[in-house]
């Protein structure tokens, strides 16, 4: 980068500055918080993280140099929020992955579930797709997804969005798509579970592993 288009010492102590301010707000509203979804937390942490990128970018500009510092889900973070500052009303957008791991359990579960309840004979249970009609249609999701196991299931990712919005929506008015309409710049928080995110955590293991193991080979070689 040319030094016509490089930040200067300035701008980079500036965001310097405004790291701190930042990391001060942060603590204040942890410490006052109403909640664990307090808005003022989530608010601080955003204001954090972006001016934590923007520290780190005019750093690099600069001086070629980084910091430590890894905000999660800054990649692929939402939009700003522009939705109403007091919602009247919020979807909560679930998602949850599962596979067929064992069919064989899913399939004794639903013909159980079908014996039980259902007099007429349907045998919906004597296929996948319909023996997951049966499960989705008899127990909650929360309840699934806490007995996955019991029903041949096995966890993928999921995910849940809260969305704000200023009026409750009509009955029926989106039922034919529920999916279809949702203004990333309205959702208020999300939460993500997802293997890769334990994947990383073991590399982090491994690698920590690996440099211990290192460290202990360099002192017996000290010693010898």
């Amino acid at each position: 980068m040319s030094d016509a288009v490089q930040p200067t010492a300035a701008e980079v102590r500036a965001a310097a500055e405004a790291v701190k301010t930042a990391l001060d707000r942060h603590l204040a509203a942890v410490e006052r918080r109403s909640g664990e979804d307090d808005p003022t937390v989530y608010e601080a942490f955003n204001e954090l993280a972006a001016a934590a990128e923007t520290y780190d970018e005019l750093l690099y500009d600069r001086y070629d140099e980084v910091t430590p510092f890894e905000i999660p889900g800054t990649d692929d973070a939402l939009p700003p929020y522009t939705g109403p500052e007091e919602p009247h009303a919020l979807s909560v957008l679930i998602r949850r992955d599962y596979a067929v791991a064992e069919p064989q359990r899913l399939l004794a579960q639903a013909q159980r579930i079908e014996a039980a309840d259902y007099e007429d004979g349907a045998e919906a249970s004597g296929t996948v797709h319909g023996a997951l009609g049966i499960l989705f249609g008899e127990f909650e999701p929360d309840e699934i997804a806490s007995r996955h196991k019991e029903f041949g299931l096995e966890e993928g990712d999921s995910t849940l969005w809260v969305t704000a919005a200023d009026e409750p929506a009509d009955p029926g008015e989106w039922l034919e798509g529920p999916f279809e309409q949702i203004d990333a710049q309205r959702v208020v928080c999300r939460f993500d579970v997802s293997a890769v995110f334990d994947d990383e955590a073991d590399d982090e293991l491994d690698d920590l592993d690996t440099d211990l193991d290192e460290d202990e080979d360099e002192d017996l070689e000290r010693h010898a």
